[in-house]
């Protein structure tokens, strides 16, 4: 075990990224989905957030062990400037500070395409994952309280907040991915899988 590597995602990675997020559907509450999605669907689903947002993942020795994307806050034009934010990494590598590798990139990624700020959804208690967004400076901004049900009980859902962005009178357009400089794009990459600590 010893290369790092983090890029952005294809549709080809689509079965390991599945691999890594079954275990969260099938025996957490991390996501509410009940369901593991068959794998055309769950291409459509890279494809479809890959075509705006960063959608990344990080491999050891060629194989994906986490991954994580930015994704649409809220369909209404006024929210355009922000972003939600999920990640998943493979239980035997959370110890590894990938988290904190492809969070690095990824808000880094986002500056570049003028997002203002970031939300993510933490199902409660999940002091790993809260600790990460605590490490970026997230700030908790509210509690859904038993909002969702899964595994035969309730659960309060966490929302944090953090700003990356100095939400100026005029507002610049918000590039797509595809509309990065690519060199850009490899060398935060680059940077980030630094931080990847192999155990």
């Amino acid at each position: 075990m010893g290369k790092v590597k983090i890029r952005l995602a294809k549709e080809t990675d689509a079965e390991e990224i599945l691999a890594i997020y079954t275990p969260y559907i099938t025996n957490t509450a991390i996501t509410f989905e009940y369901d593991v999605p068959n794998i055309s669907d769950f291409k459509n689903r890279i494809k479809t957030i890959c075509s705006k947002y960063p959608y990344l993942v990080c491999l050891i020795d060629e194989k994906i062990v986490g991954y994580a994307y930015a994704h649409e806050h809220n369909e209404r034009t006024a929210y355009q400037w922000n972003a939600g934010l999920s990640i998943y990494v493979d239980e035997k590598f959370v110890s590894c500070k990938i988290g904190i590798a492809l969070y690095n990139s990824i808000i880094d990624i986002l500056k570049l395409q003028n997002i203002q700020n970031l939300y993510v959804s933490i199902t409660s208690p999940n002091i790993k994952s809260e600790r990460l967004h605590q490490h970026f400076g997230f700030k908790l901004c509210g509690i859904y309280h038993n909002t969702g049900y899964k595994f035969g009980s309730w659960h309060d859902v966490m929302l944090f907040e953090k700003y990356i962005g100095t939400h100026p009178i005029k507002p610049n357009y918000i590039k797509t991915i595809k509309q990065i400089d690519t060199k850009e794009i490899a060398t935060i990459l680059e940077k980030s899988s630094l931080l990847v600590k192999l155990l």
